[in-house]
């Protein structure tokens, strides 16, 4: 009884102190960070707390901003090819990229659909990331293939499988209610609007 208690608080506690403190951590870094660039790089000029804070956000809008400018396509360009280059760097770089083009919302890059891939009378939750998927034949014309990623519940990681588009039914599901019920195993269904 008093394990229950303690487990059903825990479950209430957890995902907010988990959620604070990593915004937490996320405005210390930014503050110890650009706040000693700002000190640094202007020493007579009047700083006070937070504006390491506010210099980061005010970073990520004009990245935001200028993103479809040409230069900047260009110098992001520049950045990208070295950034493959570097031996280290190399993997640690593309995985977070990769990660981050397909959670965003940008239809070229991002997870596209949600569908339903069935496998010996189960029915697995995957996101089509292409529909034109190069160097793999299909059977026959009509059979093109497509990529469907299926995420793994409680981790990071899953499968990308290619199959015919047949073979998958569209589900009526934002991207981001399947992301969460796929990979928490569908313990919090009923918070993702399905009844």
């Amino acid at each position: 009884m008093v394990s229950g208690v303690f487990l059903r608080g825990l479950v209430v506690i957890l995902p907010i102190t988990l959620t604070v403190a990593l915004v937490v951590w996320l405005g210390t870094a930014a503050e110890d960070f650009l706040g000693g660039l700002i000190r640094s790089l202007l020493p007579s000029w009047q700083y006070w707390p937070g504006l390491g804070i506010l210099l980061g956000m005010l970073i990520v809008f004009a990245a935001g901003i200028l993103v479809h400018e040409p230069i900047t396509r260009w110098l992001l360009e520049q950045m990208d090819a070295l950034l493959r280059r570097v031996p280290l760097v190399k993997s640690i770089y593309l995985s977070i990229r990769d990660i981050a083009g397909y959670m965003s919302q940008d239809s070229r890059t991002g997870f596209r659909q949600v569908v339903a891939v069935r496998v010996q009378g189960m029915r697995l939750i995957g996101f089509v990331t292409t529909e034109d998927v190069q160097g793999l034949a299909a059977a026959s014309e009509e059979e093109k293939l497509i990529a469907v990623y299926l995420p793994m519940s409680y981790g990071i990681g899953g499968y990308t499988v290619y199959l015919p588009k047949a073979l998958v039914e569209p589900v009526d599901m934002s991207l981001e209610d399947a992301m969460r019920l796929t990979l928490i195993g569908g313990v919090s269904a009923k918070e993702t609007g399905r009844k």
